[in-house]
């Protein structure tokens, strides 16, 4: 913003102007950082907040739930110590980047689903060999009165 001054009383007005935005700007951080709390909600409003779709939990940093926050320290973790292990340190940033960014799909909701399909099938599985054991040894037994 260029003011155009002219004189020497101008100059003298734009800056006491410039003093008192300075002053009031001086205020204004000293409220923000004035303790704990205000310096935790500034650290908060560094990162930006997605709006939420359809009803669906916002993908920020502190919008995930619990297992979304720890997928994302976990899940790098994990596979640059496994998979990864005897890889450079390119490698490994780039797993890095891409598993925080696939940690966004990990949610409480999701591995509930997949938990409950994982246990489903598996009783299936059990079911099914109950069945036809329990088939075989009716075909194996000989009924003890047959009417002749």
């Amino acid at each position: 913003m260029e003011t155009s001054i002219r004189n020497i009383f101008e100059l003298q007005g734009e800056i006491g102007r410039l003093k008192n935005l300075e002053a009031q700007q001086a205020v204004a951080l000293k409220t923000r950082f004035s303790g704990p709390s205000a310096i935790f909600s500034t650290v908060l409003s560094l990162f930006p907040k997605s709006p939420t779709v359809d009803g669906m939990k916002g993908s920020g940093f502190f919008q995930q739930d619990f297992l979304g926050l720890i997928s994302r320290f976990v899940l790098p973790l994990a596979l640059n110590k496994t998979l990864f292990k005897h890889s450079n340190f390119i490698v490994k940033t780039l797993v890095g980047i891409l598993s925080q960014k696939a940690s966004h799909y990990i949610s409480e909701d999701n591995v509930a689903g997949v938990w409950g399909k994982a246990k489903s099938l598996f009783e299936n599985l059990f079911k099914k060999k109950v069945k036809e054991t329990e088939i075989a040894a009716d075909k194996d037994e000989v009924p003890a009165y047959q009417a002749y």
